[in-house]
């Protein structure tokens, strides 16, 4: 019996850790299973993922930047996908495709791994692009205290604030009171800038990157380690994701401590 397939497409997708991930899952689980690469060009992502599912696949993992394309792709969004206009998981069914979005999931199961309740927390989220926009939802479930989105276009953070009830928005340059956690949504997580805002939005914080390095260094954690609480970045998030994409798949739950670990020290 051949092995059930998976597979990561995105434009660049060779440095992606899914693979890695998701074998260490099939390990757990005593699965056989193959999960590949697939890269598409940017206007190639509705005939790549039509031939790995004609050719037998069984779920695919969507990264940037066809997570949009994505979601119009697919038949049926959960509510996590609706939310984020986004989709970074497709499973397979009789009736048709099915779309998920687990960012968020893995975003709030890393911040409950690291002991950081959201419950009662004032959370600013700095960044309004689609990586903001697929966590908003799911901290507001946490039951959290207030969310306040602060972008350098004030009209972006207005208009994601809008979609959501009871959600507030500011300027960079316009951030005023106490944080209990602060959560980098912006691209200062992939480049050589960690100094998004002052040192005293984030003083007494819990921070965290959705971005990662191996050695959880990114630029934002290493501006924020001064004058932060706790500082974290986005490497369990990614795994805690991809844990919630397998058990969608497989219906197993992965234990995601002992990959997390691993990839710290291998990655």
């Amino acid at each position: 019996m051949s092995a059930d397939c998976y597979a990561v497409i995105g434009n660049p997708v060779a440095h992606s850790l899914s693979p890695l991930i998701h074998r260490a899952f099939a390990r757990q689980s005593e699965d056989s299973l193959t999960y590949s690469f697939i890269e598409t060009p940017p206007d190639g992502f509705a005939s790549g993922a039509a031939d790995f599912f004609d050719a037998g696949g069984c779920g695919l993992n969507v990264t940037v930047p066809f997570k949009s394309q994505a979601y119009d792709w697919v038949d049926f969004r959960d509510e996590y996908s609706r939310e984020a206009g986004a989709v970074n998981t497709i499973k397979p069914t009789q009736e048709g495709f099915e779309g998920f979005n687990t960012d968020g999931i893995g975003l709030m199961r890393d911040l409950e791994r690291l002991g950081w309740s959201p419950t009662g927390a004032r959370v600013l989220i700095l960044g309004a692009g689609g990586a903001a926009r697929g966590i908003v939802g799911p901290l507001l479930r946490g039951s959290v205290g207030a969310v306040t989105i602060a972008n350098r276009t004030k009209r972006k953070a207005r208009e994601l604030a809008d979609e959501f009830e009871g959600v507030d928005w500011t300027g960079l340059d316009k951030i005023e009171g106490l944080w209990d956690i602060v959560i980098n949504a912006t691209s200062a997580g992939i480049d050589d800038e960690g100094a998004i805002v002052t040192r005293d939005t984030l003083r007494n914080a819990l921070c965290y990157d959705l971005y990662y390095r191996s050695d959880g260094n990114t630029p934002f954690v290493r501006w924020a380690q001064a004058v932060a609480s706790a500082t974290s970045d986005g490497l369990g998030m990614l795994v805690e994701q991809a844990a919630e994409a397998f058990r969608i798949w497989r219906g197993y739950e992965p234990d995601t401590v002992s990959v997390l670990r691993q990839l710290r020290r291998h990655v």
